[in-house]
């Protein structure tokens, strides 16, 4: 089967089982001349790196309620966004989001740009990133290869050289594949294809629309593929959560340095993380430890915080963090990792104060 052929046998399997979508125009919609809004695709884009469709829909609503353009995304308090994004990880991406609104309003007027290169240089913007937002945007000619492209083109092509080795020769034959006529619709085919039919396990290769071509569905490999490079076992890291409450409720709580995990959100302070961390509690206290345990995985290492608790007088001065009113303090503001350690702290805490009445 030619490419182009190909391509068009996906377009129109696409135009009948396009997964619907917030931020996603449809193709009867965009067969109607209906353009996709770039800041929806730039802001979906940004949330599921690293996450799936289902946990950012709401979030890209509640986003786009309170903020329904990047202007006003720009104009947001770091706070409130990072507050927002709670939940959603990988909290470098929500610094970069709002980096990357300031100077889309500064610099290009409130508009996104339309070329690739120009959405490099954008905070937070890498190829793949640029690559969707020129397509689906702006229709322009661009390889898009996520995780389920990089699955399809392995199956499709047999190939067997593992990822991330594979990565080039993958991104190859997809762009090879690219057509100049709907391209942003192409893209989001091949990623609807990877999702819906041609998954981890199990293929639908029965119902592909490319089932006709594909070399492992012949070969009798496509279960098998892609390969991966065997991963290396996560290290654990430990440390030392302290949640302080004050008597009259207010709570301890300090910000992250802006670089490094968890950068710019506020949270309970902690000590070091490593394989043996000494106590490091932000302030004098009574600390009482109720043999729990906060656990958290990073992408890199997992993380086992030993939960310390204080209640301090109205007077307590720490040396690190601030105390926040209990009317100002929202639980669900918070990194999982720090909701983690509220959700432990709190009935003990509530116990103490009751007791203490």
């Amino acid at each position: 089967m030619r490419d182009a052929d190909r391509a068009a046998a996906l377009l129109n399997w696409y135009d009948t089982h396009a997964r619907e979508m917030p931020w996603r125009v449809g193709p009867a919609a965009r067969a109607e001349g209906v353009r996709p809004d770039p800041y929806h695709v730039w802001l979906s884009e940004i949330m599921l790196q690293q996450t799936t469709v289902a946990a950012v829909r709401e979030y890209f609503r509640a986003f786009l309620t309170r903020w329904p353009t990047v202007a006003a995304l720009a104009a947001a308090k770091d706070g409130e966004v990072m507050g927002a994004w709670a939940g959603l990880g990988y909290y470098a991406r929500a610094r970069n989001l709002l980096k990357c609104a300031r100077v889309v309003v500064a610099e290009h007027g409130g508009t996104f740009p339309a070329s690739h290169a120009t959405l490099l240089k954008l905070p937070g913007i890498g190829p793949y990133t640029a690559g969707a937002i020129a397509a689906i945007a702006f229709d322009q000619r661009e390889t898009v290869v996520d995780g389920n492209v990089e699955r399809v083109m392995a199956r499709l092509y047999d190939v067997h050289t593992p990822l991330p080795r594979a990565k080039a020769e993958l991104t190859e034959h997809a762009a090879a594949l690219t057509p100049a006529v709907r391209p942003g619709d192409y893209a989001q085919a091949v990623m609807d294809l990877g999702a819906t039919i041609c998954t981890p396990r199990n293929p639908a290769c029965g119902i592909c629309p490319w089932q006709a071509g594909c070399a492992a569905r012949l070969a009798g490999t496509a279960s098998d593929l892609p390969k991966k490079e065997p991963k290396a076992a996560k290290p654990v890291r430990f440390g030392y959560v302290y949640v302080a409450m004050r008597r009259d409720g207010a709570v301890l709580l300090e910000r992250r340095p802006e670089k490094g995990l968890l950068g710019g959100m506020l949270g309970f302070p902690v000590s070091a993380w490593g394989e043996a961390p000494a106590e490091d509690p932000p302030l004098a206290a009574d600390w009482r430890n109720p043999n729990a345990e906060v656990r958290h995985t990073f992408t890199h290492f997992h993380l086992r915080l030993a939960l310390r608790l204080a209640i301090v007088s109205n007077k307590a001065k720490p040396a690190r963090g601030s105390f926040v009113a209990r009317a100002e303090f929202r639980p669900a503001d918070l990194p999982t990792l720090m909701r983690k350690a509220y959700d432990l702290a709190a009935p003990a805490l509530a116990g103490e104060l009751s007791g203490n009445g």
